[in-house]
């Protein structure tokens, strides 16, 4: 009854279960129990009795009430039993019928009760047996899918104790995330304050400027400033750089695009072209292949042909070996017999006689041994004389041409040498070119990061020459080269060239690095710091790594020897160009590993095997780091 409607009378009861639809309902009828509770209650017990005491039934409680006993067939003894327990119970056409006063149970055809000794008006649900039926078969259907909700249950247990496991790692992230963030607080804080000691400090600049370690802090505030100022300035101009950039690629796209139906047709025409061209190409094949065959058959013949010549030119050289031998035993025959007539002519002109004819008279007895005594006495002279070399003539033909060899080699040797020089001059010329340019750069923008390293120091690069001492000839020899001939020269041509390429009292150009940090005087390398060489060595790298930039660079321990301060400065310098090219840094400095992007570190386990870990280092904007490690093993 604590689900039943409370209606102050029965038309309030009627309109309600009139709503109520099939499913029925209850109401409570708050004026008659509040004011008939007992007295209904006593005459209930009071018309029990007399329907147990006397045999009369109870006067009907509207026109038309039927006694629900008279409605209900049985055995006697449950007859009886229910003649008892439904004494007072009528069957009524309307309950608005009922009589004031009516203390029993009036029941509608419809299935509308009246207990009017408690006051209450329930309506029957519509169904009957079969709405029981629906109910268990809902129920039964309810049970199963409360089976199902179990093991839906228990499997969301299992993913529950899983998410469970997931937030705890989530929450130990959470937690080192807060550590972090605490950690951040805490140097937000400190830059806080120290940015308020700096707002003090400039303030009493202001009021005392000549004070001597506030002007040490605001020359370096002032340099911190340009530094910032600059670095703005840079960023300005890469980003207008950038969007040059962007518009001139969205102004290529654009023309590419309007360019591309062109584009299109012509690779479609080169397609067709190239589809007519293999016809073509396969026509110069066969043409070729035909070529082919006819020149291996010409080759054969002109193979034949060579052959046929070679067996002849053999021939003609048999026969002109001989020919030429034979004109060889003519000619020494000839130059014998020309040299026997200048003999005899000489002869004849010493001993003052005339030339006899071929066909004169053979000469007297004393004249042929004159003759013969004299022709002797040459014979001597000749012996005298020594063998006569028939090829001299040969040599020296062979000599002179030797010679005029030399002098073309001599003369490609001089002109080698000269371009050489030539070659030297050029090279030394693009060498001083290339390095001055180099140098003016790295010298400019070395006096720019002094500005960031050392805010309110300064520093420079500057050439100095060194005299350069003489060079020793090769071979420990003098200066002054001595010989002659062809030797002579070549080695007084390498002394020049040695000359020229290292010439006495050569001037070498240095650098030098000058440092003055803020508040000091010294400008030698030697009187600053660790920390302070190490700051003016990375200003010096990355001022030849901005006029000559490489893809990488690897930084090994160099800022081992750095401070908080300069280890931020530092910092800043990585984050400033990590765009422009990759850093790998090899530390131990637990800052500069929170600032890398990729960590790789060797670790070595238990059974001894070597193992390199990578860890990707969240971004400044992502919430929480990457907590799936890459693990290698090293060989």
């Amino acid at each position: 009854r604590l689900d039943a409607a409370l209606v102050a009378d029965m038309a309030g009861a009627t309109a309600l279960l009139d709503r109520s639809g099939q499913d029925g309902g209850a109401a409570l009828l708050a004026g008659q129990v509040v004011a008939t509770g007992s007295a209904q209650s006593d005459a209930a017990a009071e018309g029990s009795g007399k329907a147990t005491n006397t045999s009369d039934s109870p006067q009907p409680p509207a026109a038309g009430a039927v006694s629900l006993c008279s409605l209900l067939s049985g055995s006697g003894a449950v007859l009886e039993l229910a003649r008892k327990l439904l004494a007072d119970a009528w069957v009524v056409e309307s309950l608005q019928d009922l009589r004031e006063g009516f203390a029993g149970t009036a029941t509608t055809r419809s299935g509308r009760v009246l207990f009017a000794g408690w006051g209450e008006v329930r309506q029957v649900a519509e169904g009957g047996a079969e709405r029981v039926l629906a109910k268990r078969n809902e129920r039964d259907r309810l049970i199963a899918e409360s089976e199902q909700a179990a093991a839906a249950e228990h499997a969301a247990g299992a993913e529950l104790e899983q998410a469970s496991e997931r937030v705890r790692a989530a929450d130990a992230a959470r937690d080192r995330a807060d550590g972090e963030l605490r950690e951040a607080d805490r140097r937000l804080s400190d830059a806080a304050e120290r940015q308020r000691k700096a707002g003090w400090l400039i303030e009493q600049r202001r009021a005392a400027p000549e004070q001597g370690p506030l002007a040490v802090k605001r020359a370096q505030l002032e340099g911190e400033l340009a530094a910032e100022r600059r670095a703005l300035e840079r960023r300005r101009s890469e980003e207008a750089e950038r969007a040059r950039r962007i518009a001139r690629l969205l102004a290529q796209r654009e023309s590419d695009l309007r360019h591309e139906p062109r584009a299109e047709r012509l690779a479609a025409a080169c397609l067709a072209a190239g589809e007519a061209l293999v016809g073509v190409l396969e026509a110069i094949e066969r043409l070729l292949d035909e070529d082919r065959a006819a020149g291996e058959q010409v080759s054969a013949e002109l193979r034949a042909c060579a052959q046929e010549e070679a067996e002849i030119q053999s021939a003609l050289r048999v026969e002109g070996e001989a020919v030429t031998g034979a004109e060889v035993a003519a000619q020494r025959l000839r130059d014998q017999a020309a040299e026997a007539e200048q003999e005899l002519a000489t002869v004849c002109e010493r001993l003052e006689l005339a030339l006899p004819e071929v066909n004169a008279e053979p000469l007297g007895g004393d004249q042929e041994q004159a003759l013969r005594a004299r022709l002797e006495r040459l014979a001597r002279r000749r012996e005298q004389l020594g063998p006569v070399n028939p090829l001299a003539g040969q040599e020296y033909a062979e000599a002179l041409a030797h010679v005029e060899e030399l002098e073309e080699r001599r003369t490609d040797l001089e002109t080698a040498l000269r371009e050489l020089r030539g070659v030297i001059r050029e090279t030394d010329r693009q060498i001083h070119e290339t390095f001055n340019a180099t140098f003016e750069a790295a010298a400019r923008n070395f006096e720019e990061l002094v500005g960031d390293v050392f805010p309110g120091g300064s520093g420079r690069l500057r050439l100095v020459n060194e005299e350069q001492s003489p060079q020793p000839v090769l071979g420990g020899q003098a200066d002054t080269v001595e010989g002659s001939g062809e030797n002579g020269a070549e080695a007084g041509a390498e002394a020049e060239l040695e000359d020229e390429a290292q010439p006495d009292g050569e001037q070498m150009q240095g650098v030098e690095i000058e440092i003055t940090p803020a508040g000091k005087s010294a400008k030698r390398l030697s009187l600053l710091s660790g920390g302070e060489k190490s700051m003016t060595a990375l200003a010096f790298l990355f001022a030849v790594f901005l006029a000559r930039p490489c893809p990488f660079y690897v930084l090994d321990e160099v800022e081992a020897a750095l401070d908080d301060l300069n280890l931020d400065r530092f910092l800043t310098l990585l984050r400033r160009y990590a765009d422009r090219a990759q850093f790998i840094v090899i530390t131990h400095q637990k800052r500069t590993m929170e600032a890398a992007d990729w960590l790789y570190g060797v670790s070595m386990a238990e059974n001894g095997v070597s193992k390199v870990l990578s860890r990707r280092l969240p971004a400044e904007d992502s919430p929480q780091p990457i907590l799936s490690p890459q693990v290698a093993p090293v060989a």
